[in-house]
């Protein structure tokens, strides 16, 4: 899924203790390794939302900051974008944050591009056509002293919403990622981490056909939102690609695993996904999760999934008063 304008940003550790599971009736641990954070928007003044939403939750302050950069056209891509400068900034204030970049492949990201057209696409940037936009990118980064950004390249790509889709040509989409990785990995100075992120589920291609290998990729994260309508949580876990193979994957790859989107969809309030997943990352311990915190997917800035609500905030942070 993407963004708003006005959505997701940064989550970081979830310092829970965490009661019943939704999957299973044993406790789980606290999962103090992790690190999160909420996308609460992209622009220069949307920085001191993350303090904000710390909190209202009574807790820890987020550790994650999480933006997006415009795939409509290469100078975009390249980090043009203005906001970042804040970002940037409010990564440096403090060691032991992390600065999360969504990062498409190609232009054009959302314009539904045939399938003919992301094939060709993808084997241009394949043979190497568009390496020096994402060295740019990487000049960029280190420029703005976050040489150590988190890149989530071409996420979803399982899916069929961005042009910089693996359906189409996997082939030809693994041996574009490791030009991207090669390319960025060439500049001085850069310390990046390059995160393979998937939709959960089989979705319009099994996504371990797009994994572009071990040497490649340093976190393998998943989007998880709470769909389709009527899917239980156990059945989020357990269906085929879901969250349980995901770990498994990672794990046989030796990566730490992540969750930069997640939040509520097509079951609306419901408290008992908020609660299952919470459990999940309290017992996986994810590098970090980044809770959508929009409408329909959120549940600070939306303020239509009070039950939801209730849960993050008693087992994220502890906190019971109104927001």
């Amino acid at each position: 899924m993407k963004p708003s304008r006005r959505g997701p940003a940064a989550l970081a550790a979830v310092l829970l203790l965490l009661a019943a599971s939704a999957c299973t009736a044993r406790a789980p641990e606290p999962a103090s390794v992790s690190a999160y954070g909420a996308y609460v928007g992209y622009e220069p003044s949307d920085v001191g939302r993350l303090g904000e939403l710390g909190a209202w939750l009574g807790g820890p302050a987020p550790r994650v900051g999480h933006v997006y950069l415009p795939g409509d056209r290469w100078s975009n891509i390249e980090g043009a974008p203005g906001y970042l400068e804040s970002w940037a900034a409010w990564r440096r204030a403090a060691p032991q944050r992390m600065f999360v970049l969504n990062v498409p492949m190609l232009e054009r990201t959302e314009a539904h591009l045939p399938d003919s057209m992301v094939r060709a696409e993808l084997r241009l940037g394949a043979s190497g056509a568009y390496d020096g936009h994402f060295r740019a990118l990487a000049r960029r980064l280190v420029d703005l002293g976050v040489p150590d950004t988190i890149v989530v390249l071409g996420w979803e790509m399982n899916g069929t919403t961005y042009t910089h889709r693996c359906g189409p040509d996997p082939a030809a989409w693994k041996a574009y990622w490791t030009r991207i990785v090669h390319a960025m990995r060439s500049v001085q100075g850069e310390r990046l981490r390059f995160e393979f992120t998937p939709n959960r589920g089989r979705d319009a291609i099994p996504w371990p056909r797009c994994y572009p290998g071990d040497k490649v990729v340093d976190i393998i994260g998943m989007d998880a939102y709470d769909a389709p309508r009527g899917l239980r949580f156990a059945a989020q876990v357990d269906e085929p690609y879901g969250l349980r193979a995901h770990v498994r994957f990672a794990r046989a790859h030796g990566k730490p695993i992540s969750y930069q989107e997640w939040g509520l969809y097509r079951n609306g309030d419901n408290p008992a996904y908020m609660r299952g997943m919470l459990t999940w990352f309290a017992r996986q311990r994810p590098l970090y999760q980044s809770l959508s915190d929009y409408c329909p997917h959120g549940v600070w800035e939306c303020r239509s999934h009070p039950r939801s609500a209730a849960v993050y905030r008693s087992l994220m942070g502890g906190g019971s008063a109104a927001r």
